[in-house]
């Protein structure tokens, strides 16, 4: 492998000069990085590509289908994005948001968004100005639960272009997450990172409501992140703990986005689930029982009107042997608009949010119709007592009643009550 020199300590990055070319390393062991290869800004495309380093080549593994252990450039595929799995490596549009309103970096192209999305990004993967030794963007100590409400008074003023003071700026970290425009900053919690998300101006409590639906779907056989509700002046703001770091490593993890453009597929969940069943874990049936758990949070995510479900907001842990495993659910809640379809395709009906839409294609899933249908029920369980379950995680009437407009609307009401099993008649009425 690559030599393996472990980073300076945690502090402000002095500075950055522009540069057409950086340095991917693999940080699954962050005190033995490992570098993987040069990324160089690809002008005509407006994006940046990936040239694996000859030990990389003769040792490690390809970071996506569409980023094969060969030499030479591997460009992106479309324009504005970054080669196969670095795409991920990106911030979110919070992240993007911070870097242009506090870092101001001389020249903004998507090499600069990799490399000041810092040392605490999503994933394994870390951005260098060295190839010799890691030196990523780093940003100091994370911040503690105690400054979450300070946090929130600092998204304020970046919301409003006010200005923050440099002595604070690390606490609003750009690259934790991917695909999300909800503020946010990563808080150390009993020493473990997790990802604090604020409201901002939002109509209703949309913290304590996601977390409300991240408990809910558990109850319908999810497996989601781990979440707690934060009491903040005027509202709430939800920890989600991070799936991607692990007893002091950090895991490699793909979304749903980058695995499907590798695999020449749209972005839908039936093609996700056979993803699964190609490069999912397969002992003991993990591979069969993932494509159904896909199949219920498609389900539950149709229900409670959760219209926000992009490729982003899907992603897989990749292990030791390459292999693919669902994350814990991230980034589940009532949309509120009502949209009437998903945002990835559902079944033959492409996105309309039907569940006989979702049926439509079970045996992608794994699952014949009447299995299917179970499946359905042990989700419909949970969402019909929605109300009762977010009033007791805290949510207010009034939120509930404006959620309840768009989850108990006649559209996706009925499609609950259709396939709500009966309760079995008397049998004096049978005999009749």
């Amino acid at each position: 492998m690559a030599s393996r020199v472990r980073g300076p300590g945690r502090a402000r990055d002095p500075g950055y000069r522009v540069t057409d070319r950086l340095y991917l390393w693999l940080l699954t062991d962050p005190g033995r990085p490992v570098l993987v290869g040069d990324l160089e800004l690809v002008r005509t495309l407006r994006g940046v590509s990936l040239r694996y380093d000859e030990a990389w080549l003769a040792r490690g593994f390809a970071l996506s289908e569409d980023l094969p252990l060969v030499p030479g450039e591997h460009l992106p595929r479309e324009r504005d994005s970054a080669a196969g799995a670095v795409e991920d490596a990106r911030p979110d549009r919070w992240g993007e948001r911070v870097i242009r309103f506090l870092d101001k970096p001389p020249r903004l192209s998507l090499l600069e968004l990799l490399y000041f999305a810092g040392d605490d990004r999503f994933g394994a993967l870390g951005v260098s100005t060295s190839r010799e030794a890691y030196s990523p963007r780093r940003m100091g100590p994370l911040p503690a639960l105690g400054d979450v409400a300070v946090i929130q008074e600092l998204v304020y003023k970046v919301l409003a272009n006010e200005p923050v003071p440099a002595t604070q700026r690390r606490l609003l970290s750009p690259g934790a997450t991917m695909g999300g425009a909800r503020p946010k900053a990563l808080v150390d919690i009993d020493g473990e990172p997790w990802v604090v998300k604020l409201g901002a101006d939002d109509p209703v409590d949309s913290p304590l409501i996601e977390h409300a639906s991240m408990t809910l779907a558990r109850r319908a056989g999810i497996r989601v992140a781990e979440t707690r509700a934060i009491r903040l002046p005027g509202g709430h703001a939800v920890a989600v703990r991070r799936f991607d770091r692990r007893s002091g490593r950090r895991l490699h993890a793909l979304s749903a986005q980058v695995v499907l453009r590798a695999a020449g597929e749209v972005m839908g969940y039936p093609e996700l689930a056979q993803l699964l069943r190609r490069r999912g874990v397969v002992e003991r049936g993990v591979s069969v029982s993932q494509m159904h758990e896909l199949f219920r949070r498609m389900v539950f995510n149709i229900l409670i009107d959760n219209t926000d479900d992009h490729e982003k907001n899907h992603a897989l842990l990749v292990d030791d042997r390459q292999r693919y495993q669902l994350s814990p659910a991230f980034d589940v809640l009532p949309s509120g608009q009502a949209l009437g379809y998903q945002q990835m395709r559902v079944g033959l009906e492409q996105a309309d949010s039907t569940l006989e839409n979702a049926l439509s294609m079970c045996e992608q899933f794994a699952l014949r119709r009447d299995p299917a249908m179970r499946e359905v029920r042990r989700v419909l369980a949970p969402i019909a007592r929605w109300k009762d379950h977010f009033r007791a995680c805290g949510v207010s009437r009034g939120d509930v009643a404006a959620l309840a407009e768009q989850i108990d609307r006649p559209f996706l009401l009925e499609q609950r009550r259709e396939l709500q099993p009966r309760a079995p008649r008397s049998r004096a009425r049978r005999e009749v």
